[in-house]
């Protein structure tokens, strides 16, 4: 009796190609809150933002996304917002910290300059990494904005998935 012959899908010796489509110089950039409240379930909100060549030219979230962005966690949350941010440069910007500033309800704090591991959605996006965008070639923008929005939502929906990535952190949560 002979072994099964195993079946690939390229002839033998010679290493499998896909084709994908190169050209495309096209964004997808995703600002993600992840929110915290003892004795409530663990949030992410989140907001993609494509950069297709035809707005007004800027390929990443400007202060006024994140502005839209704290509004609607706001609304969504029903309640004051503690924030800590990363040392990202519109973080910063002038604009949004005078806007921040007329909000009772919005206290800013900064995360050290240099701290990825203290920011629990660093484990947001290693989840999307490692789960729904490996081992994937994206045929088209609108591909890759689909699993992105299918994998956060997956995390969304898990409040398991939110509260290890701030147990990774090693910071807590003390009610004031």
């Amino acid at each position: 009796m002979t072994p099964p012959h195993a079946k690939t899908w390229s002839q033998r010796g010679r290493t499998p190609v896909v084709r994908v489509r190169g050209r495309s110089r096209r964004r997808v950039s995703i600002a993600a809150l992840t929110c915290y409240k003892p004795g409530h379930r663990s949030r992410l909100i989140y907001r993609p933002r494509r950069d297709d060549g035809r707005r007004d030219g800027r390929k990443s979230f400007s202060w006024r996304d994140y502005r839209d962005l704290l509004i609607a966690a706001h609304q969504q949350l029903g309640g004051p917002i503690v924030l800590v941010w990363d040392n990202l440069n519109v973080h910063k910007a002038a604009d949004l910290r005078e806007w921040a500033a007329a909000q009772d309800w919005l206290t800013i704090h900064y995360l050290p300059p240099y701290a990825p591991d203290l920011n629990p959605v660093e484990g947001i996006w290693s989840l999307l990494r490692r789960g729904w965008l490996s081992n994937v070639a994206f045929s088209t923008p609108e591909h890759l904005v689909q699993r992105i929005r299918r994998g956060l939502r997956h995390i969304q929906y898990r409040s398991h998935l939110i509260d290890g990535c701030l147990a990774e952190t090693g910071l807590l949560i003390r009610p004031a």
